[in-house]
């Protein structure tokens, strides 16, 4: 038989030899793969990925939970020369960048610059491309060009204050005004007062969200249910992945300070054929159609925030990588060599690679630190990891201390992903399953999918 060669390698020691049941002989090279964060989103991306036929995972810096499915390293995202410096150590195949920040700050335009990296595959958009999320303005001005449904909005900044509050004047409560810049999802405000929203939106002016709200975009209040679609493009072509539904409040019944997300479901009752033909006809389309005409470089993942406002949607927000915890639904739902897909999507060629999803129901249940998310402590022992059964905990906010024992370190700390033939079947083991993990100060909501519930 003929040398079969799975993926390009870059020397010898990275093939993986044995013999078919015939005696033949086949050669399959390890894929050696770098995921970038290390947070869940990451760990549920690394734990797809390590399922991959030959993949080796790596992930720049991880968590305690992504060290149960692959290598983590001591890397910066954000330091893109040590990042390079790994991937040509290590012939690195295929690069996935996680979170935001290395995509805005323009790490796939480092990459595609130096001639030594040309062989790694990255995943994501150039930086012109991140700009759908790293300038809400931006982003806007890009819907109204290509006529992509959104609300209303006003860009402000300290120049034209004024004419700004005159435009929340002009608008009906509830008053949204958003950060223009990246704010750790933090830079978006949803008042019910007028005079509250003119004095806030001075403030953000005047630096609450830093340089991020040096422009402020005030937008008309959408009604209706939110949910998240997820685009995988390489440009040309795409895939729908499965969408879901996360919770962002901190209390139950949507009460409380906004978080990083409580949870999701995954599928949503209410994203039925007919809803999701609309969302490509009116929005992946054109958004696809107008990075082509502005000739931005796109491969990688398109986050879409969308409205339900009586079955049609509206574009609340672009981001230009998976959601959290959304991810962590939705990679489960994901079947199939995942790496096979971001490497087809890398060189072009989304339509060749078969992609399908489990009709199974995701819940994902996240469990946080007491007092996020305000202050929290942090290095918190935690408990009970080893006893839970029908479940994936991707962990957010851990590591491991001076005895290798795993800790908390962060607000959001690990999210418990069940599934089930209907939302109440896979809530029910997600939160059994919860109830076996302690740490000091643990707090989850108790109701995510029970709004849900009721549409099945």
């Amino acid at each position: 038989m003929e040398k079969i060669v799975m993926y390009p390698a870059d020397n010898e020691k990275d093939a993986v030899n044995w013999k078919d049941i015939m005696g033949q002989h086949i050669t399959a090279v390890r894929r050696n793969i770098l995921v970038l964060g290390s947070g869940g989103r990451e760990h549920a991306l690394a734990w797809k990925l390590a399922q991959s036929e030959g993949a080796h995972v790596f992930i720049a810096p991880g968590n305690a939970g992504t060290a149960q499915v692959g290598v983590n390293v001591d890397i910066k995202p954000s330091d893109f020369e040590a990042v390079k410096d790994f991937c040509l150590k290590e012939h690195i195949n295929l690069v996935v960048v996680g979170p935001e920040q290395p995509l805005v700050d323009g790490i796939v335009d480092f990459f595609k610059a130096d001639d030594a990296l040309k062989t790694v595959k990255i995943i994501g958009p150039d930086k012109r491309g991140a700009q759908l999320e790293g300038s809400k303005a931006f982003a806007k001005d890009f819907m109204q060009k290509y006529g992509i449904p959104t609300a209303k909005c006003f860009k402000v900044n300290k120049d034209n204050l004024a004419e700004g509050c005159r435009f929340l004047e002009s608008v009906k409560a509830p008053y949204v005004l958003k950060a223009d810049g990246l704010a750790a999802g933090k830079g978006v405000l949803i008042l019910n007062d007028l005079q509250e929203a003119k004095e806030e939106l001075a403030k953000m002016l005047d630096g609450k969200f830093g340089a991020a709200s040096a422009t402020v975009v005030i937008e008309e209040f959408l009604k209706g249910i939110e949910v998240s679609v997820f685009v995988l493009t390489d440009g040309e072509h795409y895939v729908l992945l499965p969408e879901a539904k996360d919770y962002k409040r901190i209390g139950d019944g949507d009460q409380g300070l906004n978080t990083g997300g409580m949870g999701a479901v995954s599928p949503v009752p209410f994203c039925t054929p007919e809803f999701l033909d609309r969302v490509e006809e009116r929005i992946v389309k054109p958004t696809l159609q107008g990075l082509k005409a502005e000739h931005i470089d796109y491969k990688g993942f398109i986050f879409l925030g969308l409205m339900n406002d009586g079955g049609q949607p509206y574009v609340i927000e672009y981001n230009v990588r998976m959601g959290d915890p959304e991810t962590e639904a939705v990679m489960t739902r994901i079947e199939g060599d995942f790496a096979d897909l971001l490497n087809a999507c890398a060189e072009g060629r989304l339509n060749e690679v078969h992609y399908a999803k489990s009709e199974k129901t995701a819940v994902t249940v996240m469990m946080v630190s007491g007092g996020y998310p305000e202050a929290y402590k942090k290095g918190m022992k935690m408990s009970g990891l080893d006893a839970l059964k029908d479940v994936v905990a991707f962990h957010a906010g851990t590591t491991f201390d001076a005895d290798k024992e795993v800790v908390t370190s962060g607000g959001r700390v690990i999210a418990v992903t069940a599934h089930g033939d209907s939302i109440a079947a896979a809530r029910a083991i997600a939160y059994r399953e919860v109830e076996k993990i302690q740490f000091d100060g643990a707090n989850y909501r108790h109701d995510i999918g029970l709004d849900l519930m009721r549409m099945q």
